[in-house]
């Protein structure tokens, strides 16, 4: 790609930022993006096949990213002995977040507009998605936890997700109203806090 093509796909991601960050996703348009980067019709083809694709482009590698980061951690801790798993309880998934946090704020325009301006894409269950994923470990705890003899786990489903989905719009609420990175990572701090005492009553620790 020479320069002026990097010029070109640059100028219709900066117009396309802009543009999907006041509109939304749904109503964004194309034929506005490719009037204000300065570019054809034809031109923007030659770069997406679509406003999704573009989207894509603005936020995919930022979502990839942090959904393995996730991932990993989870995995990190399922690998313990049970007994480790008992005593790190909050304090692993709590580094995570710590790194997952670092993260968003390092790429905080791409996070923002997956936060605010997905509706209609695949990013919009972020949270979701994530809690899901939350409440599936939450369960391969609890029957770890079983077998130290600590109490069957019997939490609602619903409840279940709800929680879950509680901490995870809690985290992403810093990226969404700018909450200074400093700031942000106290309030973490206190999060993990809140979460980590309310599992543990409701899982009998």
């Amino acid at each position: 790609m020479n320069k002026n093509e990097n010029n070109t796909l640059d100028d219709i991601l900066s117009a396309a930022k802009a543009e999907f960050s006041e509109k939304g996703f749904r109503s964004a348009s194309l034929r506005r993006i490719v009037k204000n980067a300065g570019v054809t019709t034809g031109a923007f083809y030659g770069y997406f096949k679509s406003k999704e694709e573009l989207f894509d482009a603005l936020v995919g590698e930022q979502y990839d990213t942090l959904m393995g980061m996730f991932c990993e951690t989870q995995s990190a801790f399922t690998k313990l002995s049970p007994q480790e798993q008992a005593k790190q309880m909050g304090e692993l998934s709590g580094e995570g977040m710590i790194k997952m946090m670092d993260y968003c704020y390092a790429n905080k325009d791409e996070f923002k507009l997956i936060l605010c301006s997905s509706d209609g894409t695949k990013y919009e269950n972020i949270i979701h998605d994530m809690a899901e994923i939350e409440v599936d470990a939450t369960h391969k705890f609890a029957k770890t936890m079983e077998q130290l003899g600590y109490p069957k786990y019997n939490v609602d489903k619903t409840l279940e997700h709800i929680l879950a989905s509680g901490l995870f719009s809690a985290f992403f609420e810093v990226i969404i109203h700018d909450i200074p990175h400093e700031n942000a990572a106290e309030y973490l701090e206190e999060l993990k806090a809140f979460y980590t005492a309310g599992w543990k009553k409701i899982m009998g620790f």
